[in-house]
């Protein structure tokens, strides 16, 4: 799949390896993979190379061989540190697990080991989750990513849920979860660069940055989803890409045509605007105007924001700023995004509608 979009590309920024876990593959099929990107395309001396390991499947030799291989950044799915809540999240491993495979990597990507914790379980309180978030602190590297449980349809937890074995989580309690893990963090010298991660040391990780600030990257593998701008007839096109999401069938794709794109979507104008708002507004530093107008060069923030009054009534409560450096959440506003984002939604497609009636 690579080779199919070398043509049209000229340097990769970045590779991740995501879940499923691939922490379980060969780390020789990692080393193959990137010796391909470097020949499709420019592969950068200490371009960061990430992997998601499963505590479950990555020991100490595994970890070095992999590191061997070019990956340089390890993003670890410990999700607790309680083996309770571990056990109720069907994960495979153990408080011990995760702490020793934390360890390891702490010695081989010192500085680039991420770590993911998860809240909102069923049960959890707001005092239980604080003490585990304390303990991961107190062993952690320079980069944590916070995630709310999702309930997946499917999943043992959905089904024991959604048949009243076990308490939904409530939305008060989950969002003081979010607020006093926010403050912790900030308190052990953390810096809140996106909605779900924190960083100090400027271990942000380059990869996660590249979606929020709208920019191109392409999916290989079952169900991977990217977004891509061929160029085709000297103009160009952005596109979604899905890929087939069963592996039988994705590998079977690849090899009678090479890849396994499933689905291309061209995006229209405002699909794209509506997608860099979206994802722009979960950093901290937002959208700057020169960001927007390389995907809207004849309408900027200011004409699309600059005179709505809910707009301003946002500032005026403290949740959003709109000034010369761009369009951003406060601190407080952050919190509430997806409540600030329908207002913000709602203006940007009536200012292009008005805009395509030549108002």
């Amino acid at each position: 799949s690579c080779r199919v979009f070398a043509f049209e590309m000229v340097q990769i920024t970045s590779v991740y390896f995501g879940g499923g876990t691939p922490s379980l593959a060969s780390p020789l099929t990692i080393d193959a993979i990137l010796d391909t990107v470097s020949q499709c395309a420019h592969l950068a001396e200490g371009t960061e190379v990430t992997l998601e390991a499963n505590p479950a499947s990555a020991d100490a030799l595994r970890l070095s061989e992999f590191q061997k291989a070019g990956v340089n950044r390890l993003s670890i799915g410990i999700q607790s540190l309680d083996n309770a809540e571990l056990k109720l999240l069907g994960r495979n491993h153990t408080t011990c697990d995760a702490l020793r495979t934390l360890e390891e990597a702490k010695k081989l990507f010192p500085g680039r080991t991420s770590i993911d914790l998860i809240f909102g379980l069923p049960g959890q309180t707001v005092a239980s989750w604080i003490q585990g978030l304390e303990k991961a602190l107190a062993v952690c590297d320079d980069h944590v990513s916070l995630y709310q449980l999702t309930l997946e349809r499917g999943t043992s937890l959905f089904k024991q849920v959604h048949q009243g074995f076990l308490p939904i989580t409530n939305v008060d309690i989950v969002s003081e979860m979010y607020e006093c893990a926010r403050h912790i963090l900030q308190n052990s010298g953390f810096h809140q660069y996106e909605i779900s991660n924190f960083s100090k040391n400027g271990a942000f990780s380059t990869h996660n940055l590249s979606y929020w600030q709208g920019s191109q990257y392409i999916g290989i593998g079952p169900g991977a989803h990217g977004r891509f701008v061929p160029r085709r007839d000297g103009r160009i096109h952005q596109e979604a890409r899905i890929q087939t999401l069963e592996p039988d069938v994705w590998m079977k794709e690849v090899f009678a045509c090479g890849h396994g794109t499933r689905k291309q979507t061209p995006l229209r104008e405002l699909d794209k605007l509506e997608e860099v708002l979206m994802l722009g507004l979960r950093m901290d530093v937002g959208i700057t105007h020169q960001r927007w107008l390389q995907f809207a060069p004849s309408l900027s923030l200011w004409d699309i924001f600059g005179e709505s009054e809910e707009i301003k009534e946002l500032e005026e409560h403290g949740l959003l700023f709109l000034d010369d450096r761009g369009l951003r959440c406060s601190w407080k506003g952050l919190a509430v995004l997806d409540s600030l984002l329908l207002i913000l939604l709602k203006q940007l497609q009536h200012t292009w509608i008005e805009r395509e009636k030549g108002v």
